[in-house]
């Protein structure tokens, strides 16, 4: 394999911090590089022109790019090297800027650094294999994960937009983080009153399935035709059938079986619970780590008092199947604690990053 090594200066960006010139030298005595320069703005048309005319001239099979982020400029170089003969895959770009001259300040160092990425990017090009893009149907279906206010607009973007859309939470409701507040920033709008005609309309939407109480259990397959398997979680109520009347949460006789998740523990719910007044879908859910029934084969009284007969003591998790063709992923975050550790511990200071220390 023949390969060229082409160094940027990035203007000062690189070229402030790294020793271009005595990267570029270095970078010709890799194994398989037979040719090697470094030019101020890569990026440019001379620059380009310069890689295109070393790609004909030195008959060249691979490149490699010293420079900024590929994420800014590989398909810029892709594109120069196709156009001069060479697969575009056969490219590879060392980020010289954002992950050596703009983190450093010593000039030998950094240089040293730059180098090291250089030689790396040069074995790792060694092994790619020409490429051809191809065309594959898509399954025009979206999964989104995550029921919170960002899950529910990406769902909505979507589904609007004219696709079926896959939305799966793990909580019995919809509203995550957002459900919880009581104001938002900066005009201190009433979060409920922001959030809860997005979760209706996520509900009643025709273009969405929502999936309350599911977890992701599988995902196979590749871009644009994912196979994946959702655990759909025995809430023990026959959805089909519940009006969402709350009489059985309102019978419930174990009134402080645990703590309430929605009031971050500072207050209790019954077993047979909704999570919080406006809940979608208003479906309860019965904890049976903590219902009379399960643990002893006693009660039944939300049973007794359901005049639709869906409560189902029976009911178990089911598989759900789908075909997606784009996942999104918006599961939120959890609360951190920065609470002092014991000395012992492996994290040290007030928390992972060490605040307080």
């Amino acid at each position: 394999m023949r390969i060229g090594v082409f160094t940027c200066h990035c203007g000062e960006n690189i070229g402030r911090t790294v020793d271009c010139p005595s990267v570029a030298k270095a970078a010709s005595s890799f194994p398989g590089v037979v040719h090697s320069e470094d030019y101020k703005y890569m990026c440019s048309d001379p620059g380009q022109n310069l890689i295109k005319q070393a790609i004909i001239e030195k008959k060249l099979d691979a490149v490699v790019v010293g420079s900024c982020s590929p994420h800014m400029h590989e398909k810029t170089f892709r594109k120069a090297c196709s156009s001069a003969g060479i697969n575009p895959y056969m490219v590879e770009i060392a980020n010289l800027r954002e992950h050596c001259s703009w983190i450093h300040d010593d000039v030998t160092s950094s240089t040293k650094k730059a180098i090291d990425l250089m030689r790396l990017a040069v074995e790792r090009v060694k092994f790619n294999e020409p490429l051809i893009p191809i065309r594959v149907p898509v399954t025009k279906k979206a999964l989104v994960i995550g029921g919170g206010i960002s899950g529910i607009q990406a769902a909505l973007d979507i589904a609007n937009a004219g696709f079926e859309v896959i939305l799966v939470e793990k909580e019995p409701s919809i509203g995550g983080h957002m459900s919880q507040l009581s104001e938002t920033f900066p005009t201190l709008d009433c979060s409920q009153c922001i959030l809860t005609p997005r979760m209706v309309e996520v509900y009643q939407h025709p273009k969405i399935k929502l999936l309350s109480y599911s977890e992701v259990e599988n995902v196979e397959g590749f871009i644009g035709n994912f196979k994946v398997k959702i655990r759909k979680k025995a809430r023990s109520i026959n959805e089909e059938l519940c009006t969402g009347c709350g009489l059985c949460v309102q019978k419930c006789p174990i009134k402080k079986a645990a703590l309430s998740e929605f009031e971050e523990g500072l207050a209790t719910r019954p077993a047979m619970y909704v999570p919080f007044p406006q809940a979608v879908p208003n479906i309860p859910v019965i904890d049976r780590s903590v219902c009379t029934y399960f643990k002893s084969g006693k009660c039944q009284l939300c049973k007794k008092v359901c005049g639709r007969d869906a409560i189902d003591f029976d009911q178990q998790d089911t598989i759900v199947e789908e075909d997606i063709g784009a996942i999104i992923v918006a599961t939120g975050y959890k609360l951190y604690t920065i609470d002092k550790k014991p000395d012992n511990s492996e994290i040290k200071g007030y928390g992972e990053y060490g605040y307080g220390k």
